[in-house]
């Protein structure tokens, strides 16, 4: 029996491939593990004479050698942060054979989190296709919304390829906010009150009866850019000015939603869905300000900690049970089932402390989703891979106890205009600050000397884990203030609502 532990164990071992850089050396991989897997077929068929009581001792050992041939490999869609993170839980999932990125990012490639593959057009669904079927892909996660909008996951379902993303029709919810309104309006989904206008003069008369502060939102797709918390009336008019007259945003501003301004605290609540059934994932915050104490224009996001006390358990199942799930119903209801993760972004009322829906995002967010993955211990690829076959019924998730936090790091300038091509660097001393500190890259590449340089206005997100909040803060601010980047800058005061009596870090 000895023998058959030893094999047992070593065949696990080998069957986990080891990343290369290089296409030819993942198709090496893949070789070996097929031959591998078909030699382990026939050593437990051999086996199986073993006498039933020995077979209850080891069977624990038996199933994960079992369990571990059903290996697959996965393609993430997307090059950034929230790739990186998805990535980084992926490649640790026991059922997951290899990770390709595409385009991917220089930070991704050099971590070993996945093989980059930046020459792969991801706006050309039949390269995507094609990439698929040569490296038999057998799951495709698709990180950004743009791509979903577009049809990306139409187009790998009905090539027959498993894939953890929307169709175009029911990433709606997110590439229409006037949709996903009519959406909370027809199955009864709390949300701010609101109108949808075309016309500019029409749009003006409602916000002069409705006063100000009051919101402006673009309906499409706009880079994070399309929504503006107007405090005056003169504000809301230039809003509306700028996306109906002026036509900044191009088609995505054609339409706007007015909308009422809800007073409360922020929460970011995601949930995986497999066209009928819904999982929630943990509770985190973000901040979407660019300055401290959440002043300045609204960003993609400057940090985030999870999980986040605003949301206690009874507020997460009354999300569920108010939000999420009808939304799921509703969606199936109008013939466009939704599968992947549904991003709510929620007020939680000061009036009234209830939560309502302010939008929803068709993918992870961005921060979130770094301090969701460190956090996450199930096997994330095989969890996905459930949703895509419509089997989350009754599947849970395991997260690890304590928090995490993200802190960005972004390029001076950033919301707006900045500089490209800055040397960053300490980026390897800043990850040795303590076991639990992942740096994710967002906006990188390599220049010609093999140094870190910044390529976009997010650039990094420092994330650390800890036994609590103040912890995983601590963790996280540390490492940030070992790299050297003169021309990037950070928040300082991430987690400030759950940390309020925190004394925190002065220099930037």
């Amino acid at each position: 029996m000895e023998f058959f532990l030893s094999l047992g164990v070593v065949g696990a071992q080998n069957r986990i491939p080891k990343l290369g850089s290089e296409n030819s050396e993942r198709l090496e991989v893949k070789q070996a593990t097929a031959k591998q897997t078909a030699a382990h077929r026939k050593i437990f068929t051999w086996f199986a004479h073993i006498s039933s009581q020995a077979l209850d001792k080891y069977k624990l050992l038996a199933l994960y050698d079992f369990d571990v041939v059903q290996r697959v490999v996965v393609l993430v869609i997307g090059g950034g942060g929230r790739e990186h993170a998805l990535c980084y839980a992926l490649q640790r999932s026991p059922s997951c054979d290899a990770v390709f990125c595409a385009p991917g990012n220089a930070g991704i490639s050099n971590s070993g989190n996945a093989t980059c593959i930046p020459d792969l057009d991801i706006s050309d669904s039949s390269a995507v296709v094609s990439f698929c079927r040569k490296w038999s892909v057998g799951l495709v996660v698709v990180g950004p919304e743009a791509p979903l909008v577009s049809g990306l996951a139409n187009d790998l379902v009905e090539a027959g390829i498993p894939t953890f993303g929307p169709s175009a029709e029911a990433a709606a919810l997110e590439g229409s906010k006037n949709f996903m309104k009519s959406i909370c309006d027809k199955y009864g989904i709390p949300t701010a009150k609101y109108q949808t206008f075309s016309d500019a003069s029409a749009a003006k008369q409602y916000i002069k009866e409705q006063g100000a502060p009051i919101v402006i939102k673009a309906d499409g797709l706009a880079a994070g850019k399309g929504v503006i918390v107007a405090m005056t009336l003169e504000e809301a008019y230039e809003a509306v000015d700028s996306m109906l007259v002026e036509g900044i945003f191009g088609s995505a501003g054609c339409q706007v939603i007015v909308e009422e301004f809800l007073e409360g605290e922020e929460a970011s609540f995601f949930a995986l869905v497999d066209g009928e059934n819904a999982i929630p994932l943990e509770s985190a915050q973000d901040h979407k300000r660019v300055g401290d104490g959440d002043t300045g224009p609204n960003t993609g996001g400057m940090g985030a900690y999870s999980p986040a006390p605003v949301l206690t358990k009874e507020l997460q199942s009354l999300v569920m049970e108010s939000i999420i799930l009808p939304t799921v119903k509703g969606m199936s209801a109008e013939g466009c089932k939704f599968v992947g993760v549904l991003y709510a972004g929620l007020m939680i009322e000061k009036k009234s402390g209830l939560p309502k829906l302010i939008e929803y995002n068709v993918r992870f967010g961005d921060p979130e989703c770094q301090v969701l993955m460190v956090r996450l211990e199930s096997d994330l690829a095989k969890v996905l891979l459930a949703a895509c076959k419509g089997e989350l019924d009754g599947v849970s998730l395991n997260w690890s106890p304590g928090s995490a936090m993200v802190v960005v790091m972004a390029s001076k300038g950033y919301p707006g205009s900045y500089e490209k091509g800055t040397v960053i660097q300490n980026l390897e001393e800043a990850e040795l600050v303590a076991p639990s500190v992942k740096i994710f890259h967002a906006g990188t590449a390599l220049d010609s000397d093999g140094s870190f340089i910044a390529t976009g206005g997010r650039v990094l997100g420092i994330t650390a884990k800890g036994r609590d909040l103040e912890e995983a803060r601590d963790r996280a601010y540390q490492a940030v203030e070992e790299i050297n980047w003169p021309e990037g800058f950070y928040r300082r005061d991430i987690g400030w609502r759950a940390l309020p009596q925190k004394q925190f870090a002065t220099n930037a």
